[in-house]
């Protein structure tokens, strides 16, 4: 089997960090409704205000993460659009050219969202 093309690495890279990102987000949400639950909790728990302490620093720890990942995104992003093309250039197989061309939209996509 031929190894894949950068293409198509570019491709799976772009791919792969949208994912991570949309993650990410699922992460965020999961724990701000965790909080919300541990703040509304009328249930007396000695631990309570040391969990709230430790929710918000996972909850801090999380968005910490997509001012660097974004910057990933875009990097990526740019570094295949220019594989894009060098493969168009090049004669790159059409599946390939229009995967990338639909990993290159969701990208766009997801950071037009972020």
């Amino acid at each position: 089997m031929a190894p894949p093309s950068a293409l198509a690495i570019a491709t799976g890279s772009v791919q792969r960090l949208v994912k991570e990102e949309t993650s990410y987000h699922k992460e965020l949400k999961n724990q701000e409704t965790r909080l919300e639950k541990l703040v509304s909790s009328t249930e007396e728990n000695e631990n309570k205000e040391y969990q709230l302490k430790q929710e918000r620093a996972a909850i801090e720890e999380t968005k910490a993460v997509f001012p660097p990942l974004r910057q990933r995104i875009t990097d990526a992003l740019a570094k295949l659009e220019d594989q894009l093309e060098a493969g168009q250039a090049s004669g790159a197989s059409e599946e390939e050219v229009k995967k990338a061309q639909e990993v290159i939209a969701l990208a766009k996509e997801a950071t037009k969202k972020a």
